[in-house]
């Protein structure tokens, strides 16, 4: 199994209550998405951040990472890759809370494109419950033949979700972000959700905010002033 690790961002008030992974996309690393972290640091100042590097090179991209090969071509692709990562990704975020003393209560998930997908995929089936799962521009990715009743045996767990797309994604098009949504609300697992209007594969300020209050009400934390 590969072993990962990444950019961290301490929390701004020294003390570490809560973790908060960033799982990027296809071809980026860990290094795109830790500035998020300074994006909600005000609103989360006990909250530690760490953007692991995706365990395998990613072809096409020399600098970049990938979680698992993908194509668009396959619709199998989806289960096989994230079914793939999974393990490493599970090892990580052990070590993590470890390092940090937390529990799963404590940890959130937050991926972008493909990184949503490993966070949705992972979040759901960890043991113990996480307190948010964050999905930016990205797919709830079913074992392939099977619709949403999968979700009913399948998931160990019931964390609140938050979902975003832009309704211009050329990359992963924004029927996607429908088809997820609907297919945890037929498998009744709480989610809230925001579409960002004329935005591509992305994330713009607003979906970054909505993001950001999220993970304050999934933590329990007072509304930002």
């Amino acid at each position: 199994m590969p072993r990962i690790d990444g950019p961290r961002l301490a929390p701004k008030s020294g003390r570490t209550k809560q973790l908060v992974v960033f799982l990027h996309g296809l071809g980026a690393d860990g290094d795109d998405l830790i500035a998020l972290g300074q994006e909600w640091r005000d609103w989360l100042p006990d909250a530690a951040f760490v953007a692991p590097h995706a365990p395998d090179p990613c072809e096409g991209a020399p600098m970049g990472r990938q979680w698992f090969p993908l194509t668009l071509r396959d619709p199998a692709e989806f289960w096989r890759g994230v079914t793939y990562a999974a393990p490493a990704l599970d090892s990580f975020l052990d070590a993590e809370l470890l390092r940090h003393g937390l529990d799963a209560s404590h940890l959130a998930l937050v991926g972008f494109s493909q990184g949503a997908m490993m966070a949705l995929h992972v979040g759901l089936r960890r043991r113990s419950q996480v307190a948010a799962i964050v999905g930016f521009s990205g797919l709830l990715v079913m074992e392939h033949g099977k619709g949403p009743e999968s979700l009913t045996t399948g998931t160990a767990t019931r964390p609140p979700i938050f979902l975003t797309h832009g309704d211009s994604d050329e990359v992963l098009p924004v029927e996607m972000f429908f088809y997820s949504k609907e297919a945890l609300a037929s498998a009744e697992i709480a989610c809230q959700w925001h579409l960002s209007a004329g935005m591509g594969h992305g994330i713009d300020g607003e979906a970054l905010r909505q993001a950001g209050l999220f993970l304050t009400q999934s933590f329990g934390l007072p509304y930002p002033a």
